[in-house]
């Protein structure tokens, strides 16, 4: 019989998941190196190069690798032999515990991102609980824990379908991924449950996610499984669909593709994606009894010193910018932004666009500004702002005319690609959407010189913010004539990377 306490439970939760909000794992970040080193798509070599550089920053520096600092999800398997020593607590309080302690750590507090009463009020939790915990009873003395930190931008990718016996996986998983756009911030790993019930196809997906990329060891070895066969063939596939980093178009979409599969009903085939993006926030530890599992560092060594220039952009003042400045940016140009940038994100637009509907007065005057998609961290001791990176933008699509018709706004920033209804009324308005790297967040907070509230002080990270910022980079995603990037890059890539594939002789 094993004696587990209940503080090395929490020690060791708290301890991962402060790891793991500024360390990425040593085999991400080898994975993309090697993918920034063989990448011939320029625009995806710039934003895997920000990836790197930020990832180095925050293993230097110990801040988040990404401002979505996740939902944490906690895997576990307890060994029957053990026996727990706690003041009334059960696991799931200590688990908890164990979250708040390190969300509210006071040398990296890292953002609350969970709400309560989903589909009423949302109210913010203050500490980032609860933890999403499953257990597993088996064999043994000891207590193993996986914790992921799961951003809601890959989260909200997640597919699902109930196919017929006969249906083809690897054609549903390659309709599927396309749908999926740029908001998982590839490249990344996608995690595949095939089987059992819909529950368990989706609780395998997330499992899939926590095995080591080794995709290459397994194209030297070979298959030795129907999953394996299947890994190996959406690994090649995937990436020839030219997605690429960031949706901008590459030769990289995926880094590796993993599956998990168990018997099913006759009658059903279950399957599930759930990706992982560019912040993969992961880390393992055993209870043994002895105390807490706390986690090794790894080496600096292990990152690769990454250089990346931005050549002959364009400088812009956000503060004397016009419509007819803006007319003339051409879709994928990198533009460095210096000046007032206004902030705001899901609840803050909703807020505005029911203020406009009752003729109420917004708390800010949008004419001729740029509102930047983000929810920041907190700064800790000399900060600024915590890490500030781009959320998804498609989310503030449905807000996206009344804010461009109703506010003189003219201009927004944030990840990945605007859907069809954003891109109709930045076309119809003249207005320019531009992006910035996801997973890199602590790299842009570097370009945030002063911050301060300026409306809806009391959603906390989603208030509006005035940033001050100086040569902030980002692309031109959609012009004022409604050409995006994530629609041309991945279709211009995939057919070279199909011209550039040899024709097999019959």
């Amino acid at each position: 019989m094993t004696v587990i306490r209940q503080d090395d439970l929490i020690d060791s939760v708290a301890d991962a998941l402060q790891f793991i909000s500024y360390y990425h794992p040593t085999d991400f970040i080898q994975a993309v190196n090697e993918a920034y080193e063989r990448e011939e798509s320029q625009a995806a070599k710039d934003a895997m190069a920000q990836i790197l550089i930020n990832s180095r920053m925050c293993a230097e520096g110990h801040r988040p690798i990404c401002q979505d600092t996740g939902i944490v999800s906690v895997i576990m398997k307890i060994g029957m032999e053990v026996q727990w020593d706690s003041d009334g607590m059960s696991i799931e309080d200590m688990i908890n515990e164990g979250v708040r302690r390190a969300y509210g750590h006071p040398d990296n507090v890292l953002r609350a991102s969970v709400l309560a009463d989903p589909d009423g009020a949302r109210k913010n939790t203050k500490d980032n609980t609860p933890a999403m915990i499953t257990y597993k009873m088996v064999a043994g003395n000891k207590v193993t824990c996986h914790v992921m930190a799961k951003g809601g931008g890959s989260e909200a990718k997640t597919k699902f379908a109930m196919l017929n016996p006969s249906d083809s996986v690897v054609d549903w998983v390659l309709k599927m991924v396309p749908t999926m756009g740029a908001g998982w911030c590839p490249p990344g790993i996608l995690g595949i449950g095939i089987g059992g019930t819909a529950d368990k196809a989706l609780a395998m997906a997330k499992e899939a996610l926590l095995d080591p990329i080794d995709i290459h060891d397994l194209q030297e070895k070979g298959a030795d499984s129907r999953a394996e066969e299947l890994r190996l063939e959406l690994f090649e596939k995937v990436n020839k669909l030219g997605i690429g980093a960031q949706g901008l178009g590459g030769l990289t979409t995926v880094l590796d593709v993993k599956v998990k599969d168990c018997p099913t009903h006759a009658a059903n085939k279950p399957i599930a994606i759930l990706p992982n993006c560019a912040a993969t926030r992961l880390a393992k530890f055993t209870l043994d009894g002895s105390g807490p599992a706390l986690q090794e560092p790894p080496s600096l060594d292990d990152w690769p010193e990454i250089t990346w220039e931005v050549g002959n952009a364009r400088r812009v003042n956000l503060d004397e910018i016009t419509k007819e400045d803006v007319a003339e940016w051409q879709p994928g140009e990198t533009v460095l932004l210096s000046g007032k940038l206004l902030t705001g994100r899901d609840a803050a637009h909703k807020r505005m666009v029911d203020m406009i509907a009752k003729g109420e007065e917004l708390p800010v005057d949008f004419t001729n500004r740029m509102i930047y998609y983000v929810g920041p961290v907190d700064p800790v001791g000399e900060e600024v702002v915590g890490p500030a990176g781009p959320t998804t933008a498609t989310r503030m699509d449905k807000f996206t005319r009344t804010m461009l018709e109703k506010t003189g706004l003219i201009g927004m920033v944030g990840k990945a690609e605007r859907g069809p209804i954003a891109i109709e009324a930045i076309k119809d308005n003249k207005a320019v959407y531009l992006m910035a790297v996801g997973g890199s967040a602590y790299l842009v907070s570097k370009a945030i010189k002063a911050s301060k509230v300026v409306g809806f002080e009391d959603l906390g990270m989603e208030a509006i913010y005035e940033f001050e910022i100086k040569d902030m980079p980002v692309t031109v995603a959609v012009d004022v004539n409604g050409e995006s990037v994530h629609q041309t890059g991945p279709q211009i890539w995939k057919q070279k990377i199909a011209e550039a594939q040899p024709v097999e002789v019959k």
